[in-house]
């Protein structure tokens, strides 16, 4: 069965590898080890050899990882109720919310990001909002910040985390929670030991998928809030196309495929061990 699986994933196996093998080489060929001092030297080590960024590639790093984290939070807090909301609704109404979901999805990324630039702006949706509710006295500026660098991409990956949740979801019988209650166990106890340990393997395949996402995302830190904050994939891209530095390019580019590998590894293996649990 194994064996038959495998002959049938040999075509994409051979077109990823046909595909991924040259850039992978050309970029493992330019990389330059002395990018990597920074694990062993102070910050101004690094500086010599990055002058665009101050602050070395621990910041760039630490700013691709933190707005990953918080993005991947937000997706996680929005995603987790709707995903139980659309599995329990209607037939009508989950049409209607799956439609919601999905035909976003056929948007490109640079046209939300342009709408979240319109969203965001000082006298934007957001701001006349917070002021409308008595959060806000005067108006903030949420463009070209991380707060809303994190709002924008948590609005563009939400489906990849609620997708997910729901296909596991839609699998859990309503009756365990009920046959919980009936034995005395509080709303909180079925939670946290029925309905959260049977949702894992989509909680953790959802993260998995936003975090992946969030961590190479280039076009929308780009356009929310610009080169001054740079992370990993933005500061590849600089540095091909504007620094003409193959080297520095080649090393975050690197780091990066290092981040995304890890990231499919760890949540294939981690989904794996939850399934076979649940």
């Amino acid at each position: 069965m194994k064996l038959h699986s495998f002959r049938l994933a040999v075509l994409a196996i051979a077109w990823v590898l046909c595909s991924s093998s040259f850039p992978v080489k050309k970029a493992a060929a330019k990389l330059n080890p002395q990018y990597f001092y920074w694990y062993l030297a102070a910050g101004d080590t690094f500086n010599n050899y990055l002058n665009t960024d101050p602050d070395g590639l621990t910041r760039v790093i630490g700013n691709t990882l933190r707005v990953a984290a918080w993005v991947t939070v937000v997706c996680f807090m929005i995603g987790y109720p709707a995903a139980f909301a659309l599995a329990r609704a209607g037939v009508l109404v989950q049409i209607v919310m799956l439609v919601s979901i999905i035909l976003p999805l056929s948007i490109g990324a640079v046209v939300k990001a342009f709408a979240w630039q319109i969203v965001l702006r000082r006298d934007g949706v957001v701001t006349q909002l917070m002021m409308g509710l008595g959060l806000w006295d005067d108006p903030q500026r949420l463009l070209f910040t991380e707060t809303g660098l994190v709002l924008g991409a948590a609005n563009i990956f939400l489906p990849f985390m609620i997708l997910p949740v729901y296909s596991v979801v839609k699998l859990i019988d309503p009756r365990l929670s009920e046959a919980g209650a009936t034995l005395g166990a509080a709303p909180l106890y079925r939670f946290t030991h029925v309905t959260l340990p049977l949702t894992l393997p989509g909680v953790v395949s959802g993260v998995a998928f936003v975090f992946s996402l969030s961590v190479s995302m280039f076009v929308i830190p780009s356009l929310l809030i610009g080169d001054r904050f740079q992370t990993l994939s933005t500061l590849t891209g600089r540095s091909f196309l504007l620094m003409r530095n193959d080297q520095l390019g080649s090393t975050t580019a690197v780091i990066l495929l290092a981040l995304a590998v890890s990231i499919v590894v760890g949540s294939t293996w981690l989904a794996r061990r939850l399934g076979g649990n649940s």
